[in-house]
């Protein structure tokens, strides 16, 4: 973008909005932590892969509601493409609960489901320009989540690409994503009061059911 051409508002609101729901310098959930200082169990990384089956199955197709109710618009391009995104994902994941050793029972934590269900409940119910807005916020919490225990995996347990393909996948800077989500809503961006309102609460239930995710983990025997 030219230095002279002001940003659209679009790309100010997403800014914005991802600065307020995840501040600088906020502590990593503790299963991060442990896994950066070398202290991590692979078996809560086989319970996450388990978990994450069920999420991402999940997700897709609520992704891909969420395509369909804007499937005129450029938004409805922009959730074909996450939906996308949660199907490679998903091959990525054999490889890594097999690297973790015994694989875990995979049944549904509520806590580590609270997630899905709640996206769900968007796909159905939610603004799809508030709900596109909160997910870029929530996806750049938990790429750095990602990148954290790719590095860790790599130095303290020996993984190689394959074992941490599916954390590299999501470790991504968000800025790409957000971009494309700027462009999807157009010059306007969001509209003030209902859309920028409801990003703000769709976007901090996210965050809380992504730290429940972490902490269900954390709390595993």
């Amino acid at each position: 973008m030219p230095i002279d051409q002001p940003e659209p508002a679009a790309g100010q609101q997403l800014r914005g909005l991802r600065t307020e729901l995840t501040p600088p310098g906020e502590e990593q959930p503790a299963v991060v932590a442990q896994f950066a200082a070398g202290r991590g169990r692979l078996a809560v990384l086989a319970e996450l892969a388990a978990q994450q089956r069920r999420v991402i199955t999940s997700d897709r197709r609520s992704l891909l509601l969420l395509a369909t109710r804007c499937a005129d618009e450029p938004l409805g391009a922009w959730f074909a493409r996450l939906a996308d995104g949660e199907s490679a994902a998903l091959r990525t994941l054999p490889a890594l609960a097999a690297a973790c050793g015994p694989a875990a029972a995979g049944a549904p934590l509520p806590g580590c489901q609270a997630y899905p269900a709640y996206l769900a409940w968007l796909a159905l119910n939610g603004r799809p320009p508030a709900v596109a807005a909160a997910l870029v916020a929530n996806f750049a919490a938990w790429g750095g989540y990602c990148a954290a225990l790719a590095g860790a995996l790599r130095r303290f347990h020996g993984f190689g690409d394959e074992a941490c393909a599916f954390f590299d996948f999501f470790a991504q800077p968000a800025t790409a994503l957000e971009r494309a989500a700027a462009e999807a809503l157009g010059p306007a961006g969001l509209t003030a009061g209902p859309d920028l309102d409801a990003a703000r609460e769709y976007g901090r239930l996210l965050q809380a059911y992504e730290r429940l995710f972490w902490s269900t983990l954390a709390e595993l025997p």
